[in-house]
């Protein structure tokens, strides 16, 4: 199981950041450790110095891939749900700062939260068009809707199956708004979409 992720796909996270536009999807990894499911409570490492959350729709490939058109990516996703990409942002400065991969600072343990899962079908869901939120502390802190992408979910499931052969079980984390932020040990987050409470779990 691969989780794929992408980053720098909300034009407004990207202007918070300070980052460049890119031309294509910006593809990284996390290892299967970095999944965190069921709830279960986020331990921030004791080598962290600034974890930031951020919030993102999560896909999940319902049945192998290589080469998939544009047009047919509905056909090979299966569930979807809330999640949160984990960034130690202070290690990934230092990590770009010098021109290194940012592995460090978004694949450790537990990095990937993803809530409860939904099944996919095209004709009760637009994977286009998907209203998602986080509160910290009961406080919405980010709103999103994929239809802001810069890459919809076509784009990248295409994109990515250029490079890497999807398999079933295999995740997309598909970018995060504006509005991330840091935890703290005691902070309770919580992930919808739509009205939906998808996750709900507590920093320790």
């Amino acid at each position: 199981m691969k989780i794929i992720c992408v980053g720098r796909n909300y034009s407004e996270h990207i202007k918070e950041l300070n980052n460049a536009t890119p031309e294509n999807p910006v593809i990284f990894l996390k290892p299967d450790t970095a999944l965190l499911k069921d709830n279960q409570p986020f331990f921030i490492p004791p080598w962290s110095k600034d974890m930031h959350y951020e919030t993102e729709v999560v896909f999940k490939i319902g049945k192998p891939g290589k080469f998939i058109q544009e047009q047919f990516v509905h056909k090979y996703i299966s569930q979807y749900t809330v999640g949160i990409d984990f960034t130690e942002r202070f290690y990934q400065s230092n990590l770009k700062a010098k021109g290194l991969p940012w592995e460090l600072s978004k694949a450790f343990d537990g990095s990937a939260v993803v809530g409860q899962w939904m099944d996919y079908s095209m004709e009760s869901v637009d994977f286009q068009n998907i209203d998602f939120s986080m509160s910290l502390n009961d406080v919405i802190v980010q709103k999103g809707n994929t239809k802001d992408m810069i890459f919809n979910l076509n784009k990248i499931v295409s994109f990515v199956s250029e490079f890497f052969t999807l398999k079933t079980g295999d995740l997309i984390f598909t970018g995060t708004p504006v509005g991330v932020g840091n935890v703290h040990i005691g902070d309770k987050l919580k992930g919808f979409i739509n009205e939906s409470c998808l996750f709900e779990f507590e920093i320790k």
